[in-house]
């Protein structure tokens, strides 16, 4: 299957595009920055420079592959759009990946006991709006293309392709190297789902296979708060337990999104219904364990 993915140098992208060439299937992958070209050849992807801008592009590459997978930006509707343009009417599988900070509070480190499945209403914070606009986008394409939304939580992981970073625990691990100290925000009591990106990997493969058009997938393999989370940075680089942070300070380090959606809020979902539909079956358990085990001092 001729596959074209978006985001293909970054974290989620180029592992799946990685993942999808050691498979077999001819991959083209889109990336920004032409240096990095012959990097992803040495994962079997074939580079296609352009940027989630370029319109004309993206619809041209969805209109000559046999599937899209779009890793690249969760909140860039244009680049959707110009994709779905190039997929219209042919039945062809889009990946849409999304992420759950669509489900996240503003509890700069306190707890929370909601938890999502895909049935729960969901009444979003203002600057996540735009976000659930573009899942519902993707779903709404089907039956003229197989379109799925895939909503990724916190992954963590040595990536499978090309050098990148995942999105939450290294901006933490850099944090307490560089002060000496690990921290949370607020009291760090508030939870995040997780999930291994080997097993993101796995659920892609497995709905770029057989997932229904129009579905929508929540994608978690556990759960821990961050003082749970940064305490292991803690003690992975030597420095002890973790310290509470007052919240005006990590969003003037890190900006709102970060700070209060990807840090502090609570974003508890489960992922049953693909376990159920798509027979996902994942295998790491422990972001802890990951931590403790991969991070070096």
């Amino acid at each position: 299957m001729r596959i074209f993915v978006t985001g293909a140098s970054g974290f989620i992208g180029g592992s799946l595009a990685a993942r999808f060439a050691a498979a077999g299937h001819p991959v083209r992958g889109l990336i920004r920055n032409p240096a990095r070209a012959e990097e992803l050849r040495g994962f079997g992807i074939e580079p296609v420079i352009g940027s989630l801008d370029d319109a004309a592009l993206l619809t041209a590459e969805a209109r000559r592959a046999e599937a899209v997978v779009n890793a690249a930006d969760s909140d860039h509707r244009g680049a959707v759009e110009a994709l779905l343009a190039g997929l219209a009417g042919s039945g062809k599988p889009f990946l849409h990946t999304s992420g759950s900070s669509l489900v996240g509070d503003e509890a700069l480190g306190e707890p929370s006991d909601a938890i999502f499945t895909e049935d729960t209403p969901i009444v979003p914070a203002p600057d996540k709006v735009a976000r659930i606009a573009i899942n519902d986008l993707v779903r709404a394409a089907a039956p003229g293309v197989r379109s799925v939304v895939l909503c990724n939580t916190m992954i963590y992981g040595a990536p499978l392709g090309p050098r990148s970073r995942s999105v939450q625990i290294p901006p933490l691990v850099d944090q307490a190297r560089e002060s000496g100290t690990a921290r949370h925000i607020g009291r760090g009591l508030n939870r995040w789902s997780n999930v291994h990106i080997a097993d993101v990997a796995d659920l892609y493969a497995l709905a770029l296979e057989k997932a229904p058009a129009g579905s929508f997938y929540f994608v978690e393999n556990g759960e821990a708060s961050f003082k749970a989370i940064t305490d292991a940075i803690g003690q992975a680089l030597g420095l002890g337990p973790s310290q509470d942070w007052d919240p005006a300070a990590a969003i003037a380090r890190w900006g709102r999104e970060l700070a209060v959606f990807g840090l502090s809020s609570n974003s508890r979902v489960r992922a049953d219904k693909a376990r159920a539909e798509l027979g996902w079956t994942p295998a790491r358990t422990s972001v802890v364990e990951s931590i403790l085990a991969e991070t070096p001092r």
